[in-house]
């Protein structure tokens, strides 16, 4: 068997194993050089924006199952440390990005709006209402959604959980909405809000295609890589998917048209609808109380994936365009939208939109780092 994995490489004449880890050639060593050289100098600003708000964490994000399995955990990334200089084999921007997506725990976005990040690929949201929290996006699995909703709850108090609001039908952003509801809550009432058609869609990617999506998935994030500079590095959005219970229940409400208000637990929220943009049914909506903008998964800070190798329904760029520059429908001409052009993540240009005024706060259902 071993033979049979060895191939070969008629362009050298060498012999190759493909199932050892590499370092870099040549090749890759210029190429790496070249974009190094191409990216603008390091200020700085992108890690202190990461690092904003930051209340707490668990040590090394590690969570666990009910067999003790991790259902995540951040002490393999270890070698990307603050100080580690970039490794040959990685590409330059995504060391940096990397960097960036280790940081992980409580933050405080603004006053009564707070976010888990690094518990997962995605992030998940807390807003406080009158009587509990609302949940915005509660990650893919329940085990790392449980482990966000105890932390809030240790710094801002034992309150229910009171609704929960997808932005989208990316299991990402719904896959652990069981770790963050009981039954009971569903029982007493809790709503739960998505844009229209986000069950049919759901259903479809990961019901209807989801053994060859996640199969697919497999190798577009390199998820049975070691991890190591010279394997699985991060996934760009996150580090990885996290690996606990997926599961999924219906909306109680569904949003159709924009300009719909509604009021979750004191707190009113306007929406505005996006099908067809980063997913076929996505939304983003404004927190007027507290001048905040969910962008959902329509703006991030790193490269839109608009042709994802895992399968689901492609990404429209010229709707997504036209959808973020049509984001004032649903708030007024003052907010600061989580997608100033000022990412730098992944190769993206760092630089500020003139349009652009620090005048409210932003919110992102990925790894946007307001």
């Amino acid at each position: 068997m071993a033979e049979e994995r060895r191939f070969d490489v008629a362009c050298c004449g060498e012999m190759s194993d493909l199932t050892q880890p590499k370092d870099a050639t040549r090749a890759t060593l210029e190429a790496q050089a070249r974009l190094a050289a191409s990216l603008p100098p390091e200020d700085g600003a992108d890690l202190e924006r990461a690092r904003k708000g930051f209340i707490d964490t668990l040590p090394h994000a590690r969570i666990e199952n009910a067999k003790g399995w991790p259902a995540w955990d951040l002490t393999p990334f270890a070698f990307q440390a603050d100080g580690e200089v970039c490794p040959p084999t990685v590409n330059p921007s995504l060391w940096r990005q990397a960097q960036l997506n280790l940081n992980h725990g409580l933050f405080q976005v603004t006053e009564g709006i707070y976010q888990v990040r690094g518990f997962d690929l995605s992030n998940i949201t807390f807003v406080e209402g009158d009587e509990g929290f609302i949940v915005i996006d509660p990650l893919t699995s329940a085990e790392p959604a449980a482990a966000a909703l105890a932390l809030m709850r240790k710094h801002r108090g034992d309150k229910p959980v009171s609704a929960v609001i997808y932005t989208h039908s990316h299991v990402d952003h719904y896959g652990g909405v069981k770790g963050v509801l009981t039954d009971a809550d569903i029982a007493g009432g809790a709503r739960i809000v998505a844009p229209e058609g986000f069950l049919a869609e759901a259903v479809s990617e990961n019901v209807l295609a989801g053994n060859v999506m996640n199969r697919r998935a497999t190798y577009m994030y390199g998820a049975l890589l070691p991890r190591g500079p010279r394997g699985h590095v991060d996934s760009g959005l996150g580090k990885a998917v996290s690996g606990g219970q997926v599961s999924l229940i219906a909306p109680t409400e569904s949003i159709s048209k924009t300009g719909t208000r509604l009021t979750l637990d004191g707190v009113e929220i306007v929406f505005q609808v996006t099908p067809g943009t980063e997913a076929p049914a996505e939304m983003n909506f404004f927190f007027p109380r507290h001048k905040a903008l969910c962008m959902a998964e329509n703006c991030t800070c790193q490269l839109h994936n608009l042709y994802t190798r895992a399968g689901p329904r492609c990404a429209t760029p010229r709707r997504g365009v036209s959808i973020s520059t049509r984001r004032s429908t649903c708030s007024p001409r003052t907010p600061r939208c989580c997608s100033p052009a000022t990412t730098g993540r992944a190769g993206a240009p760092r630089t500020r939109s003139r349009s652009w005024r620090p005048r409210a706060t932003s919110t992102s259902s990925s790894t946007t780092r307001p």
